[in-house]
């Protein structure tokens, strides 16, 4: 039998796998991480299943499990779509997880596991609505209603990356190729990667985001055009999330969210382009940083 005082949660990404045991208050207990088995979706499943059960032979009982994926599970299919991670696409990755652990297993999107933990115990506690950024690799974005998932019944609550740029200019028209088959989507523009592409675009030189970001902090011309670019279609972006959600807080996460300036210049650059000119919503880092959405996976089991 399940037990409620240990909630395990399980973060499925990219390159790792990284499981952790939460105990009622919160607290960490253990936590313990693997290389994905990238292209091998039944090494993913053992190596999930792995990761619990050693979790629990060290903590020596047996507790709920949640798991974030990047992706979600179909309504209409019962299988994973959506999933960057494109092994997992068109699999049963919840009902194999629950036949591998002989119990219930909750599975959210992992931006949406982002809002919850930072929810429950992290920036945004005690907030009613709640929308969790992911700024990374990608771009993702999840919502938390009191605590709880909130997806719809398309499983694609807060999948703001995948519409198109607001207010496109001429120059940004029509827009990179996306890989949903899209193309000017918000991810190509607001993402680590996206931020690269357009360095490169008019600068024609190579370089990674985090020597963009240093060298924009170190006061380069290029740079700073550059990340100026960024936080303008990230702020128009914003814009249309508060114009739909109207959120009590936008949360954070992801490579991308270290960026000390973004929380500086953000609030006044969003104020241009959100309806009715007023712009009150808090914009804040994850407390938990990289570990809110294995944590947040836990919380799938809520504590009410």
């Amino acid at each position: 039998m399940t037990n409620l005082e240990m909630r395990i949660g399980v973060d499925l990404g990219g390159t790792k796998i990284e499981a952790l045991a939460l105990d009622k208050t919160g607290r960490e207990l253990v936590r313990h991480r693997v290389a994905t088995p990238r292209d091998d979706y039944d090494a993913t499943i053992a190596a999930i299943a792995g990761l619990v059960r050693r979790i629990e032979r060290e903590m020596g009982q047996i507790g709920t499990v949640g798991a974030g994926i990047p992706g979600c599970i179909s309504q209409v299919t019962g299988l994973v779509k959506n999933a960057n991670s494109v092994w997992l696409n068109g699999k049963p990755l919840d009902r194999d997880l629950c036949h591998a652990l002989e119990r219930e297993v909750r599975v959210a999107n992992d931006a949406n596991c982002l809002a919850v933990s930072e929810a429950t115990d992290g920036a945004a506690t005690g907030k009613r609505l709640v929308f969790g950024v992911i700024l990374g690799t990608g771009c993702g974005g999840g919502i938390a209603i009191d605590g709880h998932v909130h997806d719809g019944p398309n499983r694609i609550g807060g999948e703001w990356g995948h519409n198109p740029l607001p207010w496109a200019r001429p120059e940004e028209l029509p827009g990179p190729d996306c890989y949903c088959g899209k193309r000017g989507c918000l991810e190509k523009w607001i993402s680590g990667t996206g931020v690269a592409w357009d360095y490169r675009k008019t600068t024609g030189r190579e370089q990674t985001t985090r020597e963009i970001m240093t060298a924009y902090e170190a006061g380069d011309s290029d740079a700073a055009a550059t990340v100026n670019r960024f936080e303008d279609r990230l702020a128009r972006g914003l814009a249309h999330v508060i114009n739909m959600l109207d959120p009590d807080v936008l949360v954070f996460g992801g490579g991308l969210s270290k960026a000390a300036h973004l929380y500086r210049d953000l609030p006044a650059k969003v104020l241009q382009y959100v309806f009715g000119g007023e712009m009150a919503t808090p914009i804040l880092p994850a407390k938990y940083g990289d570990s809110s959405g294995v944590r947040g996976a836990a919380w799938l089991w809520p504590l009410k």
